[in-house]
């Protein structure tokens, strides 16, 4: 645990230093929803890929793990607790799905999703790097993806409300 904390300390004078100070220029909607994605963002690193700072000397220390291009091998072979890891994959990213989009002036479903993507993947080549008990996996990027599309379906049902928060916070 103490070693995440460098992690999240870096996080901290990364937002203080050069990010709000950038997003708080711009408005504090602006600023609300892009810290409430860092802030999202930072925990998907918590859950994914933390100790980055201190794993950094030793990712060649270990083999490196291939990732596995058999979309839900697990989930044919009955391995494992599938259907938990599948859950948690979908809810990781539907914030990201959600959010994301309020990040952009002309929010794009293709825009969206391929950030999405982009993110499981990086995530997904970066785990076996810095840890020899992660593994890639294509069913994860595949089950992101499926989550970050439910974050987006739920950011077009509920944008007149959002568009009305945002607002208010702009106003206020």
């Amino acid at each position: 645990m103490k070693i995440i904390i460098i992690d999240f300390i870096i996080l901290i004078l990364l937002y203080v230093f050069i990010f709000y100070k950038k997003w708080k220029e711009k408005g504090k909607d602006i600023l609300f929803i892009n810290t409430l994605l860092y802030i999202y963002l930072s925990f998907v690193l918590y859950f994914t890929l933390m100790p980055i700072i201190t794993s950094l000397p030793f990712i060649f220390d270990h083999p490196y793990r291939l990732m596995n291009f058999v979309p839900f091998i697990d989930v044919i072979s009955g391995r494992g607790d599938f259907v938990r890891q599948i859950a948690l994959n979908i809810i990781m990213t539907i914030p990201f799905g959600f959010l994301f989009p309020l990040t952009n002036n002309k929010p794009k479903f293709v825009k969206t999703i391929s950030y999405t993507i982009i993110l499981s993947l990086s995530i997904e080549l970066l785990q076996p790097l810095l840890s020899d008990f992660r593994a890639s996996d294509i069913t994860d990027v595949i089950t992101n993806m499926i989550g970050g599309v439910i974050g987006y379906i739920l950011y077009s049902i509920f944008k007149p409300l959002i568009t009305k928060i945002l607002n208010y916070i702009k106003n206020k």
